[in-house]
């Protein structure tokens, strides 16, 4: 199953969701693959700060044949995610179209609520061609405490077709502090709460892949 984390805006979170998400699924027990499609390769950087042995391998693949190259790689793993690039379409286009599930992440803000329409309607696009390409919000950031993170999701629902995903992640300083070592949160933090939102995500996609096998 191909994973494409993926949002037009910038500064979402998309290269932490995707590294984090990516180990939690390896610590999971599935055999995954991170691909960086974002010309600024920050996914490649953290993996060039690891000192530990990796929990998967990470290659950069930022170019618009994505969609062409990656099916053939990914055969050889259980869940590939890709790590999108914001305002490049070209590249955006082809992560999708290699995407059997697009993870479109978003802080609970109203700026990114609107810039999210950009991002569905390339979903929307893609499906034209592959009808089976399926798509979720997941709201990154989310502050204790304040109602925003629920306000974003009722304003999400004018995307009838893009359903927000139950799992959130809450905004925490490990996310930060991890990344900067070269480890995910559940190699850094495996008992913290931030661990536990990232298992209720990778059980969410889990599910998923299930439901497509079936």
């Amino acid at each position: 199953m191909i994973v494409g984390v993926l949002n037009q805006k910038g500064g979402v979170g998309k290269t932490t969701v995707s590294i984090n998400l990516a180990a939690a699924l390896a610590i999971a027990g599935r055999k995954v693959l991170l691909v960086d499609a974002d010309p600024q390769a920050s996914a490649l950087a953290w993996s060039s700060l690891r000192q530990k042995e990796p929990l998967f391998p990470v290659i950069g693949m930022a170019k618009p044949t994505l969609h062409r190259e990656l099916p053939s790689l990914a055969r050889a793993y259980d869940m590939v995610i890709i790590d999108g690039a914001p305002r490049i379409n070209e590249i955006a286009r082809a992560a999708i179209l290699a995407s059997d599930f697009v993870l479109i992440p978003l802080q609970p803000s109203p700026l990114d609520v609107w810039a999210s329409a950009d991002t569905v309607r390339l979903v929307r696009e893609a499906q034209q061609f592959r009808a089976g390409i399926r798509a979720a919000f997941l709201i990154n950031r989310r502050i204790a405490k304040t109602a925003i993170g629920r306000d974003a999701a009722a304003a999400l629902a004018q995307f009838e077709d893009v359903p927000v995903l139950d799992a959130g992640l809450m905004q925490r300083v490990v996310f930060a502090e991890s990344l900067a070592k070269g480890l995910s949160v559940v190699e850094a933090a495996p008992n913290s709460d931030a661990a536990r939102e990232l298992a209720q995500l990778a059980g969410q996609i889990i599910d998923d892949e299930r439901r497509l096998a079936a």
